[in-house]
């Protein structure tokens, strides 16, 4: 198994990486960063992960990243201070193209409650976050939605799963609700943990393929 990571030197990317080497022992883990150095020394210096320096815009590098990988995740999300220019979305627009050269089906990513799913109801509550997000941060709102609007439009050869989260925080439970905004289920926060679990259980299960669930904790 090869799994190739993005968005790995965050707080939610690093919890990632840690995941897959949990789950997953003699998996070789790809790290694409544009700043690797950001990593903690125990997971650099990690036999089992190769690390490859580029950006989203660079597709010799990012090319060799997913060249036999079998499995994608990313936990690249919007900035405080995003750039213009919906630089997730074109990246994920690079991304898919070099997937398909190369054969590589499935991902699972990042997404938040501005991408829209047909299974969503109306939430006072959602509402107001989304509004607040878009309101507040207009560069980071476009940009996730043009990442939905990428996989709507561009992902039909691929196996992808949106996992959409909420306001994110540093909890300890691993453990998540899954659904749709509306549901009466799902809450509006989810620990980074929960969410590293869920992307490493989606990889096994596939329960989610081409769909959209918001998660958050229990």
């Amino acid at each position: 198994m090869r799994i190739l990571i993005l968005g790995a030197t965050g707080p939610s990317g690093i919890l990632l990486i840690r995941e897959t080497l949990a789950t997953y022992k003699q998996c070789a883990v790809i790290i694409y960063a544009r700043s690797p150095e950001k990593l903690p020394e125990d997971l650099s210096s990690n036999e089992s992960l190769v690390i490859i320096k580029g950006t989203l815009t660079d597709a010799d590098a990012l090319e060799r990243a997913v060249e036999g990988v079998d499995v994608v995740l990313s936990a690249l999300g919007p900035l405080a201070n995003h750039p213009a220019g919906t630089p997730l979305a074109k990246g994920y627009e690079l991304l898919i193209d070099l997937m398909k050269k190369q054969g590589v089906k499935r991902i699972v990513l990042l997404g938040t409650a501005s991408i829209h799913d047909p299974n969503d109801k109306f939430s006072v509550v959602y509402r107001a976050l989304i509004l607040g997000v878009a309101t507040l941060a207009p560069k980071a709102y476009a940009d996730i939605v043009a990442v939905g609007e990428v996989f709507r439009t561009q992902g039909d050869d691929l196996d992808w799963t949106i996992a959409r989260v909420p306001v994110l925080t540093n909890g300890e439970s691993r453990e998540t609700v899954v659904g749709y905004v509306g549901d009466g289920k799902v809450g509006t926060r989810l620990s980074r943990k929960g969410f590293a679990a869920f992307v490493l259980g989606e990889v096994e299960k596939r329960e989610w393929v081409k769909q959209r669930p918001l998660l958050s904790s229990i």
